[in-house]
């Protein structure tokens, strides 16, 4: 299998992008594969909380990779065994953090960093942990990295719910893909209320953007109640969200 790179993106915060990234990894992960997930959400880092990651943990960091202390690889941690069983065959997660340390994001806001380090780590990792995926969990809006972020993967899957600013960010979103020549792009509509239509939402959207949706997740009390202390398909495998999820993993594939 050729390493796929998969962007997960969303234009506004809120959407529940790194939850998804999250699951999505975890699960292609469950089917043997070995996966990388790195944090460049570098201004409000959260990934690493669902998988029992605090400060105390992060030796190194993506910041250090960025401002030249390190090789990329020294900041990737397997955390496969905190998922509470073992991945069949080669299975692994590498999980990349961004550093929560105030000084630094604080550092990255005064002075940002160079992106174009960043997009050959993304290569760099994929080549030294011999990854078949690589999820970037991404900056929500537009910023160079960003772009660059989508114009090197295969594809781009955008996370987005039934309110119009999300709307009129996902079309900016898809336009710019198209322009990028991004080989895949999909959307998952999340966090949609009882009151919505899930077929008639998927109808609009695909007719909206021309592009597949690939899932539509309800707003979930089970969600909400694990409160990011987790992945949710390793608490809930046979709910109706993690159902979803295992089908967006497929149309990754």
């Amino acid at each position: 299998m050729t390493s796929k790179i998969v962007s997960i993106h969303s234009f506004r915060g809120g959407t529940g992008k790194s939850n998804i990234t999250a699951n999505l990894a975890v699960l292609t992960a469950m089917s043997g594969q070995r996966v990388g997930i790195v944090d460049t959400d570098i201004q409000s880092p959260g990934i690493h909380v669902l998988f029992g990651f605090d400060e105390d943990h992060i030796q190194l960091s993506l910041n250090d990779y960025l401002w030249g202390r390190c090789e990329i690889d020294k900041t990737a941690y397997d955390v496969s065994d905190t998922l509470g069983a073992g991945l069949p065959g080669e299975g692994r997660i590498f999980l990349i953090p961004s550093s929560l340390r105030a000084g630094e994001i604080a550092r990255v806001l005064r002075e940002g960093y160079d992106v174009a380090r960043l997009n050959d780590g993304f290569r760099d990792l994929v080549e030294r942990l011999r990854l078949d995926w690589l999820f970037i969990d991404t900056h929500p809006g537009v910023n160079e990295e960003t772009l660059l972020s989508i114009a090197i993967s295969d594809t781009l899957l955008i996370v987005l719910r039934a309110d119009q600013q999300d709307f009129q960010g996902t079309a900016v979103t898809v336009d710019l893909a198209q322009r990028l020549e991004t080989p895949q792009i999909l959307l998952v509509l999340n966090k949609v209320l009882p009151p919505f239509d899930p077929a008639t939402l998927a109808a609009e959207l695909q007719e909206t953007y021309g592009v597949p949706l690939a899932g539509v997740l309800p707003l979930s009390e089970d969600m909400v109640r694990l409160a990011s202390s987790g992945v949710f398909c390793l608490h809930h495998p046979e709910h109706p969200i993690t159902r979803t999820l295992r089908d967006v993993a497929a149309a990754l594939a």
